[in-house]
């Protein structure tokens, strides 16, 4: 049976262990698709960056910091985004939105991507000026001009204004313009007298620009020099953000779960498979052994059978041989040795016959034929068949005066009985007490107790007494009780062995059945 089962259930933990493997893989490529697709996400979020820094770009490419955060604080407040940061050449912070990045401890600059468990920082490092520009502008570097001076001072890269020239917010009413708000349009008016009216083409449209000039270029009150350090100083180069990994996670986790419950369902169903086939595997194995112990027990009712007819053969030759043992013994003219020895031989022929009578009583099939029979009249029967053994060991017996009428086979019954009260007067001393007794368990049974004052049974032996040839008696043959075993089983009765109070044993048989009313 191991042979054979060591395989199948080999080749069920290999299918197991197939699932498991199989569902890793799934669970490794969901988690990368789910990664692939924060990283498709936030090449979005930095279009929608490229979108509007274009949007806040002005003259020569320069933009103001507190509005570029405005809008980038706009897009932290989105909930996907938890910091953006653009950065100069030198990897330093221009204008930023959101809770500050730490570039030296994340290695982002190092990196393009590093991954935190509640956070990832990216970081694009391309050149913001030249990915923005307008068709047609020249690829000038975008720069970020910072907040202006709480003292109210100019901005690095504004050109400092007269003194009593308006701003922009100071106009008071927004329909009244006056020269003075008209040259003041924006902070990059060039240093010196206001530049003149535009010049308009036919029709009042716009000059056409010439050809070859660009569309934008530096502030015209900057030097070429001042142009350049304030680009490499506030100019974009690349940008960072940092965006929550929640989403990544749950995806991620959800399907963790689904994969450790589908492996667990394997496991259980691996270890199902496995036990019904052991289980198939030792019903396999017990129908066979119930096949060769079928073939087993009809060659011992053969057996049995002719063990029966030799005992019973044998038993004729002893009663001849009982027979001329007792003639010699009455003769009056034998010696008083040979007179002797056969009366050992008619003791040693009636002790074989009495086994021989018992060996065949308890291999004769026991066919049961209920009918109502008194249990007072069957008792009655079996004290008189026993008069001389209680006579000689002065044993008293007590027998109730109205005993139930039972259903029953009225000769198996009287042997059982038989068997029982002849096994309680070997077992007592000289002098002893036997009881019988019965009584109604319920409305349909009925309960039956043979009851001694012997030296009792011990309690291991209790079950060992009812199995052939096991005895505690110098002269028992160990059938008796084995036979009575066999009448109550057949009745479909039981009986089991007690201790009796203070002394003795009791012979209890129970399920005794009351007969039918019809």
């Amino acid at each position: 049976m191991i042979r054979r089962t060591q395989p199948v259930y080999g080749l069920l933990f290999a299918v197991w262990c197939l699932i498991v493997v199989w569902q890793v893989v799934e669970h490794r490529r969901i988690k990368e698709a789910a990664r692939t697709a924060l990283i498709n996400r936030s090449r979005d979020i930095t279009t929608t960056l490229e979108a509007v820094i274009q949007s806040q770009r002005r003259f020569g490419g320069l933009l103001f910091q507190d509005r570029l955060e405005s809008a980038l604080n706009e897009l932290v407040k989105s909930g996907e985004l938890t910091s953006v940061a653009l950065l100069n050449v030198a990897g330093e912070v221009v204008a930023s939105a959101g809770a500050p990045i730490d570039f030296e401890t994340k290695g982002a600059m190092r990196a393009a991507e590093h991954w935190d468990y509640k956070s990832v920082t990216l970081v694009n490092l391309v050149d913001l000026g030249a990915n923005v520009a307008r068709e047609g502008e020249t690829n000038r570097p975008t720069i970020v001009l910072p907040k202006r001076d709480p003292a109210g001072g100019p901005r690095e890269g504004e050109r400092p204004r007269p003194l009593g020239e308006l701003r922009t917010n100071d106009v008071a009413a927004p329909n009244a313009p006056t020269a003075a708000s008209n040259a003041v349009a924006g902070p990059f008016n060039p240093p010196g007298p206001d530049p003149p009216a535009p010049n308009r083409g036919e029709g009042g449209g716009p000059r056409e620009r010439p050809p070859g000039r660009p569309r934008f270029g530096r502030p015209p009150w900057m030097s070429e020099e001042e142009y350049k350090s304030l680009a490499e100083k506030r100019g974009l180069h690349g940008l960072a953000i940092v965006m929550s990994t929640e989403a990544f996670r749950l995806a991620s986790g959800q399907d963790l779960w689904m994969r450790c419950i589908i492996g667990c369902f394997a496991g259980l169903s691996v270890v199902g498979l496995g036990l019904a086939w052991r289980n198939q595997a030792k019903s396999s194995e017990l129908q066979v052994r119930l096949v060769r112990a079928s073939e087993l027990n009809t060659h011992l009712k053969e057996m049995n059978l002719a063990a029966a007819g030799l005992a019973h053969e044998t038993r004729n030759p002893l009663n001849i041989i009982r027979g001329l043992a007792q003639m010699i013994s009455k003769q009056k003219d034998a010696p008083t040795e040979v007179r002797s020895r056969s009366r050992e031989i008619i003791d040693e022929t009636d002790r074989v016959t009495a086994q021989l009578n018992e060996f065949i009583n308890y291999s004769r099939p026991r066919e049961v034929r209920r009918s109502a029979v008194s249990l007072g009249l069957v008792v009655g029967e079996v004290v008189r068949a026993l008069g001389y053994d209680l006579e000689e060991k002065c044993v008293r017996l007590r027998v109730p005066e109205s005993l139930p009428v039972i259903e029953a086979d009225e000769p198996l019954l009287r042997q059982a009985l038989f068997n029982l009260l002849i096994n309680a007067v070997q077992a007592v001393e000289r002098g002893g007490d036997i009881e019988v007794a019965a009584w109604r368990q319920n409305s349909q049974g009925v309960i039956l107790e043979v009851r001694d004052n012997g030296p009792g049974v011990p309690a291991d032996q209790r079950l060992e007494i009812f199995k052939p040839y096991f005895t505690t008696h110098q002269r028992g043959t160990g059938l008796g009780l084995a036979v009575v075993q066999q009448i109550v089983l057949a009745h479909g009765w039981e009986i089991e062995c007690r201790s009796n109070e203070p002394r003795g044993a009791i012979f209890r048989i129970t399920h005794l059945r009351l007969p039918s009313a019809s």
